[in-house]
């Protein structure tokens, strides 16, 4: 069972406004770049949409934690679950987590195209395919497989499942914790295909997080699943390329 979490109100509020501040500061910067016809931030599929994004999102989330955990007189072992003596055990959990519910989002996520396809609302499911051929520099595929595997699950995990979903859950609301904290995660993907599978993916990562009390086991399950997904589209774009005479 997951163990209490003394967030104090005021860390919490100062954390996810800073953070709201800069996602809507890099949002507008990254507009203002591409009405300017600046390089890299002309067309959809460019890159420097994405850079600007998750600088200003899960790069800022990066300092705003240490400071939090500063403030919390928490260190990053202890935020993070590095200490407990079950992880080993807990990392098994994840691995076991990873294979059922990979299979299931992406059934879910099948099912979401379909059925939006049906009533006439196609998503565009190339856009990332687009993203991930448009890095053409060895640096920019590290960095795309970097920010996947890496950056934005320790980022999102310590924001959804380490401080929202605690300091919500013990202010008296857990299914409010579980629920909003869940559909908030989901909505920040803005991707209406992936919305119903992000959304169980979130209630599967807060339960892990509530039978282990080990952050380190749902960003792991993250880490996978980002992991898979990048490898899906490399395939997918490897078997869509045309093979030479």
């Amino acid at each position: 069972m997951l163990s209490a979490k003394n967030w104090r109100a005021e860390a919490v509020l100062h954390f996810c406004a800073v953070l709201l501040g800069s996602i809507f500061f890099g949002a507008a910067l990254s507009s203002f770049l591409s009405r300017q016809g600046v390089s890299g931030f002309r067309h959809e599929e460019d890159l420097g949409p994405m850079f600007v994004g998750t600088f200003f999102f899960q790069g800022t989330a990066w300092p705003l934690i240490y400071w939090f955990l500063h403030r919390q007189q928490t260190t990053w072992r202890g935020a993070f679950g590095w200490l407990n003596p079950k992880l080993s055990g807990d990392l098994r959990l994840a691995l076991i987590v990873v294979a059922v519910a990979l299979p299931a989002v992406w059934l879910l996520q099948a099912s979401s195209v379909a059925i939006l396809t049906w009533f006439g609302h196609a998503p565009d499911t190339q856009a990332a395919v687009k993203l991930l051929t448009s890095a053409r520099s060895w640096p920019a595929r590290f960095y795309l497989a970097a920010f996947a595997v890496i950056l934005a699950p320790l980022a999102e995990e310590f924001l959804f499942r380490g401080l929202l979903y605690p300091f919500i859950k013990q202010l008296g609301w857990p299914r409010l914790a579980l629920c909003g904290v869940s559909f908030l995660f989901a909505l920040i993907h803005f991707d209406a295909a992936t919305f119903i599978p992000l959304f169980v993916l979130a209630l599967v990562l807060t339960w892990l997080y509530e039978k282990t009390d080990n952050l380190l086991a749902p960003i792991t399950v993250h880490a996978l699943f980002n992991a898979a997904n990048l490898a899906l589209l490399a395939l997918q774009h490897f078997n869509s390329v045309p093979a030479r005479p």
